[in-house]
């Protein structure tokens, strides 16, 4: 996407759109230095299915000029990380289960929305709760449960309507991804596509399954009276599943 001048201006202005809806919360702190309240964590979820990639670099940008108004700090890079899954899982499980214009009029259009939130949610919150834990800031299972929940919430509850009310209006400019990059360009066989599909489909759920199968084995171990070493070594072998997994999506 970096080759054309339009998706990098559009990857600018959801940066400016994720850090504007992001500062005016900074004051409202839950884990100091680390996150505070963030409803405008459901628009990485909506850009990310209008604007594939440009929101997953929006977001990641985003967070981190929202973080330079309070947050800033060693936590940052491994923020970085988890938004910029955040912001790339939601348009890839969408795609190769769903693509088009959303329709929550039918189970398979909430079934997918759903499959997308919880594996981008789950995937953000390992991925910062694995560096915060590893860098001693705060404890694995406060951190990851904290985004985890705050990412799933606000995604169901207000993701839905805003992208009924936004997707028309940008495919009637021209401005969805599919519009601005060129994808469709790519020649492959019916049997390439077809399995490709197949994997990409797989990976979304390895996502998921490995996102929250990582959250469950740090709360497993703290709750075992594990170290913080057997906690970060329990649950670092999921992150490195979700991060591989994301390469095939």
């Amino acid at each position: 996407m970096w080759r054309d001048t339009r998706l990098v201006v559009l990857t600018s202005v959801i940066a400016a759109i994720h850090a504007a809806a992001l500062i005016p919360f900074k004051p409202i702190v839950i884990l100091p230095g680390v996150t505070e309240v963030r409803p405008g964590m459901v628009l990485p979820i909506v850009f990310s299915i209008l604007f594939g990639p440009a929101a997953a670099w929006g977001t990641a940008i985003g967070n981190t000029m929202g973080d330079m108004f309070g947050s800033l700090g060693p936590g940052t890079l491994f923020g970085f990380l988890g938004n910029l899954l955040y912001g790339f899982i939601p348009y890839r499980v969408w795609e190769v289960w769903r693509g088009g214009a959303p329709d929550f009029r039918r189970v398979t259009g909430w079934a997918v929305y759903l499959l997308a939130a919880l594996a981008s949610s789950a995937a953000c919150a390992l991925a910062i709760g694995w560096g915060i834990h590893l860098l001693r800031l705060f404890p694995f299972v406060t951190t990851a449960g904290i985004i985890l929940v705050n990412n799933l919430l606000v995604g169901l509850l207000l993701g839905p309507p805003l992208l009924v009310a936004l997707y028309p209006r940008v495919a009637r400019m021209n401005l969805l991804y599919r519009d601005l990059s060129d994808e469709s360009l790519t020649s492959h066989t019916e049997g390439r596509k077809r399995m490709t599909r197949v994997i990409s489909r797989g990976a979304g759920l390895a996502v998921a399954a490995a996102g929250i199968s990582g959250i469950a084995a740090g709360y497993l171990a703290a709750a075992s009276g594990g170290t913080d070493t057997a906690i970060t070594a329990a649950a670092g072998p999921f992150l490195l599943a979700v991060l591989l997994a994301s390469l095939l999506l």
